[in-house]
Protein backbone atom coordinates (compact mmCIF):
# COMPACT_ATOMS: atom_id res chain seq x y z
CA UNK A 1 0.00 0.00 0.00
CA UNK A 2 1.10 3.53 -0.65
CA UNK A 3 0.24 7.15 0.10
CA UNK A 4 -1.72 8.88 -2.66
CA UNK A 5 0.02 12.26 -2.32
CA UNK A 6 1.66 14.59 0.17
CA UNK A 7 -1.75 16.09 0.94
CA UNK A 8 -3.89 14.70 3.75
CA UNK A 9 -5.94 11.84 2.33
CA UNK A 10 -9.28 10.78 3.84
CA UNK A 11 -11.27 7.68 2.92
CA UNK A 12 -15.01 8.29 3.36
CA UNK A 13 -17.09 5.10 3.68
CA UNK A 14 -20.84 5.83 3.51
CA UNK A 15 -23.78 4.72 1.36
CA UNK A 16 -25.64 8.04 1.69
CA UNK A 17 -25.27 10.34 -1.36
CA UNK A 18 -26.24 13.36 0.74
CA UNK A 19 -23.60 12.64 3.38
CA UNK A 20 -20.95 11.93 0.75
CA UNK A 21 -21.70 15.17 -1.08
CA UNK A 22 -21.54 17.30 2.06
CA UNK A 23 -18.34 15.69 3.35
CA UNK A 24 -16.64 15.81 -0.04
CA UNK A 25 -17.39 19.54 -0.35
CA UNK A 26 -16.03 20.28 3.14
CA UNK A 27 -12.86 18.25 2.59
CA UNK A 28 -12.26 19.71 -0.87
CA UNK A 29 -12.49 23.25 0.51
CA UNK A 30 -9.93 22.27 3.17
CA UNK A 31 -7.64 20.94 0.39
CA UNK A 32 -7.96 17.38 1.64
CA UNK A 33 -7.89 14.55 -0.90
CA UNK A 34 -11.07 12.47 -0.67
CA UNK A 35 -11.51 8.78 -1.51
CA UNK A 36 -15.01 7.25 -1.49
CA UNK A 37 -16.41 3.78 -0.78
CA UNK A 38 -20.09 2.88 -0.53
CA UNK A 39 -19.68 -0.05 1.88
CA UNK A 40 -17.13 -1.82 4.00
CA UNK A 41 -16.02 -4.26 1.32
CA UNK A 42 -15.33 -1.45 -1.15
CA UNK A 43 -13.31 0.29 1.57
CA UNK A 44 -11.14 -2.79 2.09
CA UNK A 45 -10.58 -2.99 -1.67
CA UNK A 46 -9.40 0.63 -1.68
CA UNK A 47 -7.04 -0.09 1.22
CA UNK A 48 -5.35 -2.81 -0.81
CA UNK A 49 -3.87 -0.02 -2.95
CA UNK A 50 -3.82 3.15 -0.85
CA UNK A 51 -3.23 4.02 2.80
CA UNK A 52 -5.24 7.11 3.83
CA UNK A 53 -4.38 9.36 6.75
CA UNK A 54 -7.87 9.06 8.26
CA UNK A 55 -10.91 6.86 7.62
CA UNK A 56 -14.47 8.19 8.08
CA UNK A 57 -16.81 5.27 8.56
CA UNK A 58 -20.60 4.97 8.65
CA UNK A 59 -22.02 2.19 10.85
CA UNK A 60 -25.00 0.88 8.87
CA UNK A 61 -24.22 -0.03 5.24
CA UNK A 62 -25.04 -2.91 2.85
CA UNK A 63 -22.65 -5.78 2.03
CA UNK A 64 -20.37 -5.04 5.04
CA UNK A 65 -21.27 -2.69 7.88
CA UNK A 66 -18.93 -0.27 9.61
CA UNK A 67 -18.28 -2.45 12.66
CA UNK A 68 -17.04 -5.43 10.65
CA UNK A 69 -15.10 -3.13 8.37
CA UNK A 70 -13.39 -1.40 11.31
CA UNK A 71 -12.31 -4.76 12.75
CA UNK A 72 -10.80 -5.76 9.40
CA UNK A 73 -9.05 -2.40 9.02
CA UNK A 74 -7.51 -2.71 12.48
CA UNK A 75 -5.84 -5.97 11.46
CA UNK A 76 -4.35 -4.37 8.35
CA UNK A 77 -3.70 -0.83 9.61
CA UNK A 78 -3.37 -0.87 13.40
CA UNK A 79 -2.50 2.82 13.65
CA UNK A 80 -4.68 4.55 11.03
CA UNK A 81 -7.34 6.71 12.77
CA UNK A 82 -10.94 5.58 12.28
CA UNK A 83 -13.71 8.10 12.93
CA UNK A 84 -17.24 6.67 13.02
CA UNK A 85 -19.89 9.10 11.73
CA UNK A 86 -23.41 7.76 12.16
CA UNK A 87 -26.92 8.63 13.25
CA UNK A 88 -26.76 6.01 16.01
CA UNK A 89 -26.40 7.72 19.36
CA UNK A 90 -27.13 4.93 21.87
CA UNK A 91 -24.34 4.11 24.26
CA UNK A 92 -24.31 0.48 23.11
CA UNK A 93 -23.66 1.57 19.52
CA UNK A 94 -20.85 3.89 20.57
CA UNK A 95 -19.26 1.16 22.71
CA UNK A 96 -19.58 -1.31 19.83
CA UNK A 97 -17.76 1.10 17.51
CA UNK A 98 -14.85 1.59 19.89
CA UNK A 99 -14.66 -2.15 20.52
CA UNK A 100 -14.35 -2.60 16.75
CA UNK A 101 -11.36 -0.26 16.63
CA UNK A 102 -12.71 3.29 16.39
CA UNK A 103 -10.59 6.23 17.54
CA UNK A 104 -13.47 8.72 17.52
CA UNK A 105 -17.26 8.91 17.10
CA UNK A 106 -19.40 11.69 15.59
CA UNK A 107 -23.20 11.60 15.63
CA UNK A 108 -24.98 12.81 12.46
CA UNK A 109 -25.92 15.35 11.27
CA UNK A 110 -22.28 16.15 10.62
CA UNK A 111 -21.01 19.67 11.29
CA UNK A 112 -18.21 20.30 8.75
CA UNK A 113 -16.21 22.53 11.12
CA UNK A 114 -16.19 19.87 13.86
CA UNK A 115 -15.30 17.14 11.38
CA UNK A 116 -12.31 19.09 10.04
CA UNK A 117 -11.03 19.78 13.57
CA UNK A 118 -11.15 16.11 14.46
CA UNK A 119 -9.46 15.08 11.22
CA UNK A 120 -6.62 17.55 11.86
CA UNK A 121 -6.26 16.37 15.46
CA UNK A 122 -5.97 12.71 14.51
CA UNK A 123 -3.72 13.46 11.54
CA UNK A 124 -1.32 15.50 13.68
CA UNK A 125 -1.21 12.80 16.35
CA UNK A 126 -0.49 10.14 13.75
CA UNK A 127 2.31 12.16 12.15
CA UNK A 128 3.92 12.76 15.54
CA UNK A 129 3.79 9.02 16.22
CA UNK A 130 5.30 8.20 12.83
CA UNK A 131 8.12 10.70 13.39
CA UNK A 132 8.80 9.16 16.79
CA UNK A 133 8.96 5.70 15.22
CA UNK A 134 11.32 6.95 12.50
CA UNK A 135 13.60 8.41 15.18
CA UNK A 136 13.63 5.10 17.05
CA UNK A 137 14.38 3.27 13.81
CA UNK A 138 17.27 5.60 13.05
CA UNK A 139 18.75 4.97 16.50
CA UNK A 140 18.28 1.20 16.03
CA UNK A 141 16.19 0.92 19.18
CA UNK A 142 14.48 -2.40 19.87
CA UNK A 143 11.07 -0.95 20.76
CA UNK A 144 7.57 -2.27 20.14
CA UNK A 145 4.00 -1.62 21.26
CA UNK A 146 1.28 -4.13 22.20
CA UNK A 147 -2.38 -3.91 23.17
CA UNK A 148 -3.87 -5.49 26.28
CA UNK A 149 -4.37 -8.77 24.41
CA UNK A 150 -0.63 -8.98 23.68
CA UNK A 151 -1.02 -8.30 19.95
CA UNK A 152 1.82 -6.25 18.46
CA UNK A 153 0.51 -2.86 17.29
CA UNK A 154 3.83 -1.67 15.85
CA UNK A 155 7.53 -2.37 16.17
CA UNK A 156 10.77 -0.83 15.01
CA UNK A 157 12.49 -2.94 12.31
CA UNK A 158 15.15 -4.26 14.68
CA UNK A 159 12.57 -5.29 17.27
CA UNK A 160 10.36 -6.85 14.60
CA UNK A 161 13.26 -8.91 13.27
CA UNK A 162 14.12 -10.28 16.71
CA UNK A 163 10.49 -11.06 17.58
CA UNK A 164 10.01 -12.87 14.29
CA UNK A 165 13.19 -14.81 14.93
CA UNK A 166 11.89 -15.87 18.33
CA UNK A 167 8.54 -16.97 16.89
CA UNK A 168 10.30 -19.03 14.22
CA UNK A 169 12.33 -20.97 16.78
CA UNK A 170 11.15 -24.50 17.42
CA UNK A 171 9.87 -25.52 20.80
CA UNK A 172 7.83 -22.39 21.59
CA UNK A 173 4.38 -23.94 21.93
CA UNK A 174 2.61 -20.87 23.30
CA UNK A 175 1.77 -18.01 20.97
CA UNK A 176 3.86 -14.87 21.55
CA UNK A 177 0.77 -12.65 21.96
CA UNK A 178 -0.57 -15.01 24.65
CA UNK A 179 2.77 -14.93 26.42
CA UNK A 180 2.97 -11.12 26.32
CA UNK A 181 -0.64 -10.84 27.51
CA UNK A 182 -0.12 -13.14 30.52
CA UNK A 183 3.18 -11.40 31.40
CA UNK A 184 1.92 -7.80 31.10
CA UNK A 185 0.80 -7.38 34.76
CA UNK A 186 4.21 -8.68 35.92
CA UNK A 187 5.88 -6.32 33.45
CA UNK A 188 4.05 -3.34 34.93
CA UNK A 189 5.21 -4.51 38.36
CA UNK A 190 8.85 -4.39 37.22
CA UNK A 191 9.56 -7.96 36.13
CA UNK A 192 11.16 -8.54 32.74
CA UNK A 193 10.08 -11.31 30.40
CA UNK A 194 12.78 -13.64 29.10
CA UNK A 195 12.52 -15.02 25.56
CA UNK A 196 15.32 -17.53 24.92
CA UNK A 197 16.72 -17.81 21.40
CA UNK A 198 18.01 -21.35 21.67
CA UNK A 199 19.96 -21.55 18.44
CA UNK A 200 21.95 -18.40 19.13
CA UNK A 201 22.49 -18.91 22.88
CA UNK A 202 21.11 -15.49 23.68
CA UNK A 203 18.15 -14.37 25.74
CA UNK A 204 15.84 -11.53 24.74
CA UNK A 205 14.69 -9.49 27.71
CA UNK A 206 11.34 -7.70 27.30
CA UNK A 207 11.17 -4.61 29.50
CA UNK A 208 7.95 -2.71 30.23
CA UNK A 209 8.51 0.99 29.49
CA UNK A 210 5.15 2.78 29.80
CA UNK A 211 1.44 2.67 29.03
CA UNK A 212 0.82 5.07 26.13
CA UNK A 213 -2.99 5.04 26.27
CA UNK A 214 -5.84 2.93 27.62
CA UNK A 215 -5.05 -0.04 25.38
CA UNK A 216 -1.42 0.33 24.29
CA UNK A 217 1.80 -0.51 26.12
CA UNK A 218 5.32 0.42 25.04
CA UNK A 219 7.96 -2.28 25.52
CA UNK A 220 11.68 -2.58 24.83
CA UNK A 221 13.90 -5.53 24.03
CA UNK A 222 17.00 -5.11 26.18
CA UNK A 223 20.52 -6.37 25.52
CA UNK A 224 19.54 -8.86 22.81
CA UNK A 225 23.08 -9.59 21.68
CA UNK A 226 24.91 -9.96 24.98
CA UNK A 227 26.75 -13.26 25.41
CA UNK A 228 26.10 -14.65 28.88
CA UNK A 229 28.98 -16.05 30.93
CA UNK A 230 28.39 -18.86 33.47
CA UNK A 231 30.41 -16.72 35.89
CA UNK A 232 27.35 -14.50 36.37
CA UNK A 233 25.39 -17.44 37.76
CA UNK A 234 28.38 -18.86 39.66
CA UNK A 235 28.96 -15.63 41.59
CA UNK A 236 25.32 -14.61 42.07
CA UNK A 237 23.93 -17.98 43.13
CA UNK A 238 26.98 -19.37 44.99
CA UNK A 239 27.23 -22.51 42.86
CA UNK A 240 30.21 -24.14 41.16
CA UNK A 241 31.29 -23.06 37.69
CA UNK A 242 30.28 -26.45 36.26
CA UNK A 243 26.86 -26.19 37.87
CA UNK A 244 26.57 -22.68 36.44
CA UNK A 245 27.33 -24.00 32.94
CA UNK A 246 24.62 -26.63 33.28
CA UNK A 247 22.13 -24.10 34.64
CA UNK A 248 22.88 -21.64 31.85
CA UNK A 249 22.09 -24.21 29.17
CA UNK A 250 19.03 -25.28 31.13
CA UNK A 251 17.84 -21.66 30.98
CA UNK A 252 18.31 -21.83 27.20
CA UNK A 253 15.78 -24.66 27.09
CA UNK A 254 18.22 -27.49 26.45
CA UNK A 255 17.48 -31.06 27.55
CA UNK A 256 19.86 -33.05 29.73
CA UNK A 257 21.05 -34.96 26.67
CA UNK A 258 21.69 -31.75 24.74
CA UNK A 259 23.53 -30.21 27.69
CA UNK A 260 25.64 -33.35 27.98
CA UNK A 261 26.64 -33.12 24.32
CA UNK A 262 27.49 -29.42 24.58
CA UNK A 263 29.54 -29.77 27.79
CA UNK A 264 30.96 -33.18 26.83
CA UNK A 265 29.68 -35.08 29.83
CA UNK A 266 27.13 -37.85 30.33
CA UNK A 267 23.39 -37.09 30.83
CA UNK A 268 23.72 -38.80 34.21
CA UNK A 269 26.41 -36.31 35.23
CA UNK A 270 24.20 -33.44 34.10
CA UNK A 271 21.36 -34.76 36.24
CA UNK A 272 23.74 -35.09 39.21
CA UNK A 273 24.80 -31.45 38.86
CA UNK A 274 21.17 -30.40 38.78
CA UNK A 275 20.28 -32.42 41.87
CA UNK A 276 23.18 -30.88 43.79
CA UNK A 277 22.34 -27.40 42.58
CA UNK A 278 18.57 -27.28 43.25
CA UNK A 279 18.81 -26.91 47.06
CA UNK A 280 21.57 -24.31 46.69
CA UNK A 281 19.33 -21.99 44.67
CA UNK A 282 16.05 -22.98 46.39
CA UNK A 283 14.59 -24.51 43.23
CA UNK A 284 12.29 -27.53 43.30
CA UNK A 285 12.42 -28.41 39.60
CA UNK A 286 13.82 -27.52 36.16
CA UNK A 287 11.26 -24.79 35.47
CA UNK A 288 11.94 -23.03 38.76
CA UNK A 289 15.70 -23.31 38.24
CA UNK A 290 15.46 -21.88 34.73
CA UNK A 291 13.31 -18.99 35.98
CA UNK A 292 15.82 -18.18 38.73
CA UNK A 293 18.70 -18.34 36.26
CA UNK A 294 17.03 -16.04 33.78
CA UNK A 295 16.01 -13.52 36.41
CA UNK A 296 19.55 -13.55 37.79
CA UNK A 297 20.98 -12.91 34.32
CA UNK A 298 18.52 -10.07 33.72
CA UNK A 299 19.03 -8.54 37.13
CA UNK A 300 15.36 -8.90 37.98
CA UNK A 301 13.58 -9.95 41.13
CA UNK A 302 13.60 -13.67 41.76
CA UNK A 303 10.54 -13.67 44.01
CA UNK A 304 8.02 -13.45 41.16
CA UNK A 305 9.47 -14.89 37.97
CA UNK A 306 7.60 -13.91 34.81
CA UNK A 307 5.53 -16.44 32.85
CA UNK A 308 7.51 -18.02 30.06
Amino acid sequence: MQKLSNRTTVLVVDDSPEALGMINTALDQAEITTLVALNGQQALNVLEQITPDVILLDAIMPVMDGYECASEIRQRLPLTPIIFMTGLSDVKDIVKAFDAGANDYIVKPIRPEELLVRIRQHTNSMRMLMEAQKALDAMRQHVFCINRDGAIVWATPDAQALLQKYQQQSGHGIDLSEKLCSWLPNGQAGHNLALPLNQDEIILSVHFFKQTNENEYLLKLQSPNVEISPTVLEESLAITYREAEVLLWLAHGKTNREIAEILQMSPRTVNKHLEQMYPKISASNRTAAAAIAIQTILGGQIGQPPAF
